[in-house]
């Protein structure tokens, strides 16, 4: 009986023949096959300079680093050792020049436009361009805790820990973020510059046939699909609910506890036709949950037209957050919405804003919460390309990979896929990988390597 976890071996050096991280190739081929290299390329000007390593690869080859779990510069140097996989990949020194000199505001600005124009082939490719219903945006904001003084615009936040406070914005229908603001730890939850700066960052990001209608300057005319943002009670402030309407889009964002909030409830709380049933996402009842509409208990002038307010209430649990009512038998919780639903199909709605925090764990997990750099700038671009590389993995996820490893989380795509291993052989002049045998996913990678040829 064996009873040790591993055979004895010799470990020596010298080993040929041998590929690593061969998902990562794959993931690779699909970016190279959607052109993202040379959209992000012709976003990055040369100033004229001789470079050895383009800058449009640069980026890419870090996307790819940190799709496999890199959180540093010095990371890539782990693809730099397979030039048979990845070709002349830079060095670590190369990878953080480009961020801190070449990737200013407005190159990301570019890189973000590129990355734009490959969404939308993507997005049609997937269908998401098709159909009339609405596009929903959630947008959040998370803390990054920094253990150091040295990076500029760190500060304390309201946890009372360090660092910075960046704001996101995601589209449901994919889980990638469209948008993103790094902050200072000590910036406002509730800035709705912020609020509407990541939201027109993110219309912009959108296929055009979406965002038609929908920017700051537009009239609203020619909107042809509708777009819905949620928010948190971060949100709940006129000057965002009525920027939405200015954009022609659709809000829904968690009420905040005041006193017309509080009568309301009071109205209707013993009220038994006030209320219906509480579904869940699967469209089941929830046991003990029940919504109600108590918009004509409130004065919502000052809000944009239509706006209403919807308050659901859940049997009181160990834990609970803090409600909008103090109950000894249930919590309440509200929110403003402008859409045209019935209140039951509205809360299931707004609670899918829950959504974003799984979105924001998948890009913690990819490099959101680490920040290399001393200056802001370098740092705000490293948070950039981070949801770029996030992009790109749900795209391919989207157009091939299928069962669980297209709603895989981070970590098991990391196992599962992107460091497989596999032998590399060359015959007539081309290389050739073969996957390990009884490697469990392999059929994943050859079925994904299939679909890409398809896409070329």
């Amino acid at each position: 009986m064996q009873i040790t976890s591993t055979r004895h071996l010799v470990v020596e050096p010298g080993g040929e023949q041998v590929a690593a991280h061969v998902g990562l190739h794959s993931l690779g081929r699909f970016a190279d096959a959607m052109a993202l290299g040379d959209a992000l390329s012709a976003a990055i000007p040369t100033h004229r300079r001789v470079l050895l390593h383009d800058r449009g690869k640069v980026v890419l080859q870090t996307m790819l680093m940190l799709a496999g779990g890199g959180e540093a510069c010095t990371d890539i140097e782990y693809l730099r050792a397979q030039p048979n996989l990845f070709g002349e990949v830079p060095s670590d020194s190369t990878v953080y020049r480009t961020f801190t000199e070449d990737l200013t505001p407005d190159v990301v600005g570019e890189l973000q436009a590129g990355m734009a124009a490959i969404r939308a082939k993507v997005w049609r490719r997937a269908g998401l361009t098709r159909g009339s219903g609405p596009v929903v945006l959630d947008i959040d904001a998370t803390l990054a805790e920094i253990h150091s003084e040295n990076k500029e615009l760190t500060a304390p936040h309201y946890k009372g820990g360090f660092g910075f406070h960046p704001m996101l914005c995601f589209a449901d229908a994919t889980g990638e973020a469209l948008s993103g603001l790094l902050r200072p730890g000590n910036a406002g939850a509730n800035d709705a510059t912020d609020h509407l700066s990541v939201l027109d960052a993110a219309i912009a990001a959108l296929p055009p046939e979406i965002a038609a209608g929908h920017a700051e300057d537009d009239d609203g005319t020619d909107v042809a699909r509708q777009v819905v943002v949620r928010a948190d009670s971060a949100g709940a402030t006129s000057e965002f609910v009525w920027g939405c309407y200015d954009r022609a889009v659709r809000f829904s964002v968690t009420a905040r506890t005041n006193t017309q909030v509080t009568r309301a409830i009071s109205a209707i709380a013993n009220d038994p036709s006030a209320w219906r049933r509480a579904r869940r996402q699967n469209g089941k009842f929830r046991k003990g949950a029940a919504v109600a509409e108590a918009t004509t208990w409130v004065d919502l002038s000052a809000w944009p037209p239509g706006t209403r307010l919807i308050i659901r209430r859940e049997p009181l649990h160990p834990g609970a957050q803090q409600s909008l009512f103090p109950d000894l038998e249930y919590r309440y919780v509200g929110f403003y919405t402008d859409q045209l639903d019935k209140p039951v199909a509205l809360d299931v709605f707004h609670r899918a804003h829950a959504h974003v925090e799984d979105n924001i764990a998948w890009l913690k997990d990819s490099g959101l919460e680490r920040y290399p750099f001393t200056s802001f700038a370098a740092n705000s671009a490293w948070m950039a390309v981070v949801g770029m590389a996030g992009a790109l993995v749900r795209w391919f996820q989207r157009l091939c990979l299928s069962g669980t490893l297209a709603r895989a989380e981070p970590k098991a795509l990391r196992w599962r896929l992107w460091h497989a291993p596999a032998r590399l052989v060359r015959s007539g002049r081309i290389h050739i990988v073969r996957i390990l045998d009884g490697w469990p996913d392999a059929e994943a990678i050859l079925g994904a390597n299939r679909r890409i040829v398809r896409l070329t």
